[in-house]
């Protein structure tokens, strides 16, 4: 059911009036400096507008000024589209700390949600000229400078931002934090549906924003598995993927942040770092324990918070070329999930110095459909727990049932082992059945059996002869974790896990095996 517009007006001003109140912020009916009262140096002037988008649809912005803002003067600008239903006022609290550092500041509610008009585009070309239109309003209706234009944000604003600098060549500087590079990579990686991650955001599209038919149309298919349009949804997908313009950013020269969480349940690790690696001009990567949006969300509240404070040093030295050192620091900043501690790269290729091989051998027959008790947690609240406690999801390693799961040990390690990267798993796979899911985890395991989820990943095939065995590469989510000497790394393998939408048919069953000619083995990256 689409809210009521009496009742988005009336959410819109309480969360509003919750966030002027907590910023400082002054609000001001029309352009101009917000003046200092009783004694107090003046506060950024944030007003609330309309802006026409593309087709003549209504946007619903704030525009937040520095304080001193007269028009004699050209101040850098940032647009800050908002994430997946959320409110325009998202942003209200950086966009006061980037005024006050003297930039002018735009946060829209993208087309389809709340009070913005429209149906909601999924990042689509409406979207990216909704947002060549909010940089034509500022320019001529805010004293911001049309030669030092940035844009960034959150999740969906993020993925609008990479879209834009692809096809707006105004846009010189992008921060983006928690978003996608290639959209089918993370809802639909190892050709499997991630169905509570896509669940939740067709739930929250639908409260809070105007879903369109073709969005309707693509989760209808996605999440009922209709193979007869795989080739369509991917080609929607793919659409939307900044993945699919990077030669038009790397020829549009904007400086590229990405920053994302090692559990971002939306758009995992993988596809980011992917993406970094064929950006060609300045550009930055930065992975941090959490969930989606977890490692910046407290920023959004106008709390300390380094993602944020990373954005505006990008936003500093690329629009308003402040010698802050960004440009010499290693592009690729990590943070381990068990440390406070970033570590810096030159490249996401020399994150791993060396290889962990765990040997697949033997051959292991599943029955498939029941979960064995190895899973990958709940979205956003699995690694939520690891970033707050490092309490990720866990499983008594010895009493996994060995018809449902497939197991693997090495032996402990006398030293501590550094994970670093992207772990690989080689096998060979022989179902019962032309369709099949498998789901591949890794675990540390402690003295006891008590296994911790290092990482994992899903795998289902399709159109495959039932009974002809078939080699299966898969790349497990990447991720930072250091595992205690005297513990063992485990391969599970399973066939169910409440993340995915799994395609085992009854009865079906499933084959492990480790032909001499192709070994299986899960090769874990570490930094030596």
């Amino acid at each position: 059911m689409t809210p009521s517009r009496t009742a988005l007006r009336a959410a819109t001003a309480a969360v509003c009036a919750a966030v002027l109140a907590t910023t400082g912020l002054t609000a001001a009916p029309a352009a101009g400096a917000a003046t200092a009262g009783h004694g107090r140096a003046a506060a950024p002037a944030v007003r609330f507008v309309d802006i026409t988008g593309d087709g003549g649809v209504t946007l619903k912005a704030h525009v937040t000024t520095p304080a001193h803002a007269d028009g004699s003067r050209r101040y850098p600008l940032v647009v800050l589209p908002t994430s997946w239903a959320m409110p325009r006022v998202e942003y209200l609290a950086q966009a006061a700390k980037l005024a006050a550092e003297g930039y002018v500041v735009i946060g829209y509610n993208v087309r389809g949600f709340w009070r913005s008009g429209g149906e909601i585009e999924t990042a689509g070309p409406r979207d990216v000229a909704d947002a060549s239109k909010v940089i034509d309003w500022a320019l001529a209706h805010t004293p911001a400078d049309p030669a030092k234009v940035g844009m960034g944000g959150v999740s969906y604003g993020a993925g609008i931002s990479l879209l834009t600098a692809a096809q707006d060549r105004r846009v010189r500087a992008v921060t983006a934090l928690s978003g996608w590079g290639d959209l089918i990579d993370s809802i639909y990686s190892g050709r499997t549906q991630h169905l509570q991650a896509t669940a939740l955001l067709g739930a929250a599209g639908a409260l809070a924003g105007r879903p369109g038919p073709e969005l309707r149309a693509v989760l209808q298919d996605f999440l009922g598995s209709n193979l007869a349009k795989e080739k369509d949804m991917i080609a929607w997908g793919k659409k939307r993927s900044p993945a699919s313009y990077v030669d038009r950013i790397n020829a549009n020269g904007a400086a590229i942040m990405l920053g994302n969480a090692w559990g971002d349940s939306l758009f995992p690790p993988n596809q980011y770092a992917d993406f970094f690696e064929k950006l060609k001009g300045p550009k930055r990567l930065e992975f941090r324990p959490g969930d989606h949006a977890t490692a910046e969300g407290l920023g959004l509240f106008g709390l300390p918070n380094d993602t944020w404070s990373h954005a505006r040093e990008w936003f500093d030295h690329y629009l308003k070329g402040a010698d802050n050192g960004v440009d010499r620091a290693a592009p690729v900043q990590l943070k381990p999930r068990s440390t406070g501690t970033y570590e810096g790269y030159h490249s996401w290729r020399e994150v791993a110095s060396g290889q962990r091989r765990i040997a697949l051998d033997g051959t292991r027959t599943l029955r498939t459909g029941l979960d064995s008790g190895a899973d990958g947690g709940l979205v956003f609240l699995s690694s939520m727990l690891d970033q707050l406690l490092h309490l990720p999801p866990t499983a008594s390693i010895p009493l996994l049932p060995r018809s449902l799961a497939a197991v693997w040990q090495s032996e402990p390690y006398r030293t501590a082992q550094r994970i670093r990267g992207t772990a690989s798993l080689h096998t060979t796979l022989t179902g019962t059945a032309e369709s099949g899911t498998a789901v591949a985890y890794l675990y540390d395991v402690d003295a006891l059996g008590i296994g911790r989820l290092v990482t994992h990943a899903p795998y289902t095939f399709h159109d495959r002869t039932p009974g002809a065995p078939f080699g299966v590469d898969l790349d497990l989510f990447s991720t930072a974790y250091d595992v205690p000497a005297g513990h063992r790394l485990a391969v599970v393998v399973d066939t169910a896990d409440p993340l995915y939408i799994a395609h085992n048919p009854r009865g079906a069953k499933l084959t492990l095996s480790s032909p001499a000619s192709a070994p299986s083995s899960l090769t874990v990256p570490v930094r030596d």
